[in-house]
């Protein structure tokens, strides 16, 4: 039997990437998701406890992600759940690891541009040790902000919910 999750949360590191001797991409991050829940005695959003996740993607969804996700993005992600003990001297512990079948930018939180692969390679093409991708994140960075000059990005506080609604301003530009 495999277990599916489906999580939402932070990237919390710098997605890592990796090329195998054989091609393989293999791109990883760790995500934060912090469960928040409404107090209504306190009338104010509270945070519940952080769990901690490694999410591993592999192939052209590997090279997707690696010119796309950035640290701090909010993102969904659901997968495959993997439970692995380990043990490093007196301490042990689990790792909770996700096999990421999709990952996604979580638009309650933000705005994204969706850029189609023109082909089939994968979209980064060179890695020099097992960080730095040569092609594709630039042009993917330079979408990126390019799109923000364009539009006013919603404010949302990394302490505040999610907005229930966006409005238009007059110039066409979102506004939060």
């Amino acid at each position: 039997m495999t277990d599916t999750i489906t999580l939402t949360g932070l990237v919390a590191t710098t997605p890592r990437v990796v090329t195998t001797a054989e091609g393989l991409h293999i791109t990883s991050f760790r995500l934060a998701s912090t469960q928040r829940r409404f107090d209504r005695a306190r009338q104010s959003w509270v945070d519940g406890d952080t769990n901690w996740y490694t999410v591993s993607m592999f192939r052209k969804l590997a090279a997707n992600a690696a010119v796309s996700l950035q640290k701090g993005d909010r993102v969904i992600v659901a997968g495959r759940l993997r439970l692995r003990d380990w043990e490093a001297g007196e301490r042990k512990g689990i790792n909770i690891d996700i096999e990421a079948d999709v990952v996604g930018h979580d638009l309650a939180w933000g705005t994204a541009v969706f850029a189609r692969n023109i082909s089939a390679t994968p979209v980064i093409s060179g890695v020099a040790g097992d960080t730095d991708v040569s092609e594709g994140i630039e042009p993917a960075r330079e979408a990126r902000s390019s799109f923000g000059e364009q539009w006013v990005e919603p404010h949302v506080d990394a302490a505040s919910p999610p907005p229930d609604s966006v409005a238009r301003s007059e110039g066409g530009a979102i506004a939060g």
